[in-house]
């Protein structure tokens, strides 16, 4: 089976079902969504927007890949507010039967200090259980070195847990993606985001044109034999340039056509 090709519906002019039929006349193969909340657009699981977005989902045969918790970066995945968004992540995504959930950890879910991941971990190790509870798949989208994402990994200490790869975050905090996939190969979600970057002139490069160095990414998940079921393109595309997007995805699938995509649970 080939790498599918997919979207991150917050990074995307459009929302929900919309979003759906964006991807299918782009001719992704499926679609990121992310859970909702105050600034970040309507709750996922709101009156009637599960079925919407899954009866869409079946008519375009868009495929629903991942539900992102991404207002946990407002909230604070430390904080006593968590937990409920955590819960509503997953039922949601339970309720969509998607493969994976996840949590990214920036702003005020930053991991800075040995506390905070000691904490995040704590968050994460009953977030894990709570997933695997409900036949879901728990990852952290962080921007810690690789042996940082170790310990956090050890510390959380269930099978249900991953750590997402993001093909820019760690070069824009002085990593490199692909020494981090050399150290995490065995741990990572089979679903990558693929970005460029830095932003010029108000957008984000088109893939490859960038400083990520994403064919080094790309060749190190190919020597590693990552499983990576989902790339999930995750430039900017919510000015609408319709002909960036297809520029991406074009570049995409010829770029991810050769990676491997066996593995297990995720499928």
């Amino acid at each position: 089976m080939s790498c599918r090709l997919a979207l991150a519906e917050w990074r995307l002019p459009a929302s929900g079902p919309e979003a759906l039929r964006l991807a299918r006349t782009v001719g992704a193969d499926g679609l990121q969504l992310d859970l909702g909340g105050p600034g970040r657009g309507e709750w996922l699981d709101g009156p009637g927007r599960i079925d919407a977005v899954r009866a869409e989902a079946e008519s375009t045969g868009v495929r629903l890949l991942a539900v992102a918790g991404n207002h946990l970066n407002d909230v604070g995945l430390m904080s006593p507010a968590a937990r409920p968004v955590l819960e509503r992540l997953l039922d949601t995504a339970a309720a969509l039967a998607v493969p994976l959930a996840f949590v990214p950890s920036f702003r005020r879910s930053a991991i800075e200090a040995p506390a905070d991941l000691e904490r995040t971990a704590e968050v994460l190790a009953w977030a894990a259980g709570e997933a695997g509870a409900r036949g879901l798949l728990l990852a952290s989208e962080n921007v810690l070195t690789g042996e940082q994402a170790r310990a956090l990994v050890r510390r959380v200490g269930s099978p249900a847990f991953r750590v997402v790869l993001d093909t820019f975050n760690p070069v824009a905090a002085g990593l490199s993606p692909e020494v981090l996939v050399a150290e995490l190969h065995d741990v990572l979600a089979d679903q990558v985001h693929l970005k460029d970057g830095p932003p010029t002139t108000g957008a984000t490069p088109p893939l490859g044109s960038g400083t990520g160095r994403l064919d080094d990414t790309l060749r190190a998940l190919r020597a590693h034999q990552v499983p990576v079921r989902a790339a999930v393109l995750e430039n900017d595309y919510r000015d609408g340039d319709r002909a960036r997007l297809l520029a991406d995805l074009r570049w995409a699938r010829q770029r991810t056509a050769s990676l491997a995509t066996t593995s297990g649970k995720e499928e």
